[in-house]
């Protein structure tokens, strides 16, 4: 799960900087709501095999299961945690769900926009373009 959760991470809430208490409220909101859509409704697939033929890598996968369905078919895992996890998937609203997820991330860039100031364009050094500058010929004529 690694390796997908930056894509996932700037995907969701994009590239802005969020360092205030209002964005980290908001942020974790966002993720506990991700939790449950990623966990629940996002199917992935796991890779099985890697086999190199020179210079061809063949990968294997498996067939897409979100990772509710893969814990629940593990059969080492204990009847009580896969009892509460359908009973939680039961629950869920998808479209309900994505619609809160984006008025969330749709706040906190407004939040985080509106912190930054105007951007200011640097003053020029008068000195460096001087007529003298431009109109010398260089020493290699």
């Amino acid at each position: 799960m690694e390796q997908k959760n930056w894509s996932r991470v700037r995907e969701l809430v994009g590239y802005l900087r969020y360092d205030t208490a209002a964005e980290l409220e908001l942020l974790n909101e966002i993720w506990e709501l991700d939790r449950i859509f990623t966990n629940y409704l996002l199917p992935q697939q796991k890779l099985i095999a890697k086999v190199r033929h020179g210079a061809k890598v063949s990968k294997t996968h498996d067939r897409a299961a979100t990772p509710h369905r893969r814990a629940a078919a593990d059969p080492a895992l204990a009847r009580m945690p896969v009892i509460r996890m359908n009973a939680c998937y039961k629950k869920i609203r998808p479209a309900a769900l994505s619609r809160q997820i984006l008025a969330l991330t749709g706040r906190l860039e407004t939040i985080a926009t509106a912190k930054q100031p105007a951007p200011i364009k640097p003053a020029i050094n008068e000195r460096w373009i001087s007529s003298e500058a431009t109109t010398q010929r260089s020493r290699r004529y």
